[in-house]
This record gives structure tokens, C-alpha cells and sequence, in this order.
């Protein structure tokens, strides 16, 4: 297992400088962030983030994310060229030598919290969730927006997109992520990657929106889409976690051999749908985060 951190470019605040200086960090997890979803990756753009990386003695080996167009989740009659130009980013990115790509199939929004900056008893200040202030707000209508909302949409535009998705139920939606990982991970295995997807966050759905990688039997189901190692999961811990239900100890230990890269978070539940993000020891919140590195790392 390697620790790597999450770098945001240039404009980053947390900059290569302060990363270096974290004792056993081994590189850093970035991106491209200027080219549109759909849209292909310049050579130069990738090596600029690897040379910034090895400028300070940190490897870039991990892409979070090369992020999937809502038409290939759609499944519209642009899905295959954009297919194509994802396939083309992994060549690339292959190339440049990143070993893992993280990315995810949660249509229109990606993780949602209620609050940034919920306080907690210990002065610090962290992610939390609220079902019923997230169910509370319209997202075509509300004139304020939640931490995770895509904004780069107009109130016409995500109108337009969420009335594409009433077609699309669960069935609908696994079927079209079969279609791309048929195309996506023979390329994957071709170019040395291994492909990482992301669970739901939450595990849930939203807005009547499907949402499909959110507990063991569906981890189960995806895996088996296209059975090749180069199709794996990012084992993020505050995502599946935010469901009781979900047994990660026992997950983790299930799916290592196909777990490429992880996101070990540890949350408080607080109520139904409720919780908010706390300190990694076990003792501070309600997931066995030794239970679930130790799997890992057996």
C-alpha cells in the first residue's frame, strides 16, 4: 500500500511544497481539470502534472478522475465517441505511466453533503450530511445549492439532463456502465491500468436519480460485469459506510484482490441518513477503521 494526496493543480493551496514534507507520502492524486467530460486529454497537459509531481520527489500514478460524460451514462447517440476519447485518455495516461484511475457513475450529481463546515466538539470542522435538509431543497428551483452540486449546469441545462434520466431507471443504468466497461477495460489492461470505480456517495438515491455501487450485493453484481482484474473498486470507507448495512471489515476483505485504490475516511452516524465525518481512529466515530486497514493490508 502507498499514501498519496489529492492535488488540485497550481491553484491548489495545498501545494507540491507542503505535500513533500508529509512523512511516507509517495505521490500525489490528480487531474486534468480543463478539458470538458467527453473531451480528450492533451500529452502535454498529463506530463506537466507528472513533471510538477517528480519536482518534488512525488509520483503521479493515480488519476482521480478521468470523469464519465452523463451521455455515455445516458447511453445517447453521443455515448460511443465519447467512449472512444475515454479510451484514448487511458492510452495516454498509460503511457505517462499512471497505474490506477478512480472515477465514478453517479448520474448528474456527484457526492452531496448538507454542510462543508459542521463544528466539532473538538474545534475542528468537517463534512456532514442531513437527509432531511437534502431532500428538503429542489434542485431546479432552490436558488441555493449543496456542497457537490455540479454548477457548471444552468437551472435550463440540469432541467434538460434530469428530464433525459426519468428514462433511465437502475436497469437502465447498469446496462449502459456494461457497455462501457466492455469498451473501457480491454483498453485499461492494454495500457497497464487498473480501473477503480467509485461507490455512490451517499449509497443512496437522490432526486430520483438511480444510483447503483452502494452496498455488497451490487459491489458483487459490478464486478462480474466485465470479471477482469483491470475492473476494480476504490474502496472509499466514507461512502459505503454512510449505510449501516454495509459490513466494510468484511468487504474489505472480500474484494482486496480487486480493491486498486481507497479512500479510508472514518464518519459519525448521528441519525437515519445522518452523519458527519470525524478523525480516523476507530474510537472517534462508528467504522472500525483498524478493522478495515488491517484487512487491507493481510
Amino acid at each position: 500500500m502507498k499514501m498519496t494526496f489529492r492535488w488540485y493543480g497550481e491553484s491548489d493551496p495545498v501545494t507540491l511544497e507542503k505535500i513533500e514534507q508529509i512523512p511516507t507520502m509517495s505521490g500525489i492524486v490528480s487531474a486534468v481539470y480543463d478539458v470538458a467530460p467527453g473531451g480528450v486529454w492533451s500529452n502535454e497537459s498529463i506530463q506537466k502534472i507528472k513533471s510538477a509531481a517528480e519536482a518534488h520527489r512525488l509520483e503521479f500514478e493515480v488519476v482521480e478522475s478521468v470523469p464519465v460524460a452523463e451521455d455515455i451514462k445516458l447511453g445517447t447517440a453521443k455515448a460511443p465517441a465519447m467512449i472512444d476519447a475515454y479510451c484514448e485518455n487511458l492510452r495516454r495516461l498509460g503511457k505517462a505511466g499512471v497505474k490506477c484511475v478512480c472515477y465514478n457513475f453517479m448520474p448528474v450529481f456527484d457526492w452531496l453533503r448538507s454542510e462543508l463546515e459542521h463544528q466539532n466538539e473538538d474545534g475542528s470542522n468537517s463534512l456532514a450530511y442531513d437527509d432531511e435538509t437534502v431532500r428538503s431543497m429542489n434542485p431546479l428551483t432552490s436558488e441555493l445549492s449543496l456542497p457537490g452540486w455540479d454548477e457548471s449546469y444552468s437551472k435550463e441545462q440540469l432541467r434538460g439532463l434530469l428530464a433525459q434520466y426519468e428514462q433511465v431507471g437502475e436497469e437502465k443504468l447498469w446496462g449502459n456502465l456494461q457497455t462501457f466497461l466492455e469498451a473501457v477495460i480491454p483498453v485499461a489492461e492494454e495500457s497497464g491500468i487498473k480501473m477503480a470505480i467509485h461507490p455512490d456517495d451517499p449509497p443512496w438515491g437522490l432526486f430520483g436519480l438511480p444510483r447503483i455501487i452502494t452496498s455488497e450485493k451490487n459491489l458483487d453484481r459490478f464486478l462480474k460485469l466485465v470479471d477482469s482484474p483491470a475492473n476494480g473498486l476504490t474502496f472509499c470507507t466514507g461512502s459505503l459506510g454512510a449505510n449501516p448495512e454495509n459490513d466494510l471489515v468484511k468487504m474489505a476483505k472480500k474484494y482486496a484482490q480487486r480493491i486498486h485504490f481507497a479512500h479510508l475516511r472514518n464518519i459519525l452516524w448521528t441519525g437515519e441518513k445522518q452523519f458527519h465525518e470525524v478523525g480516523h481512529p476507530t474510537s472517534c466515530g462508528s467504522l472500525d477503521l483498524y478493522g478495515i486497514v488491517r484487512a487491507l493490508v493481510e
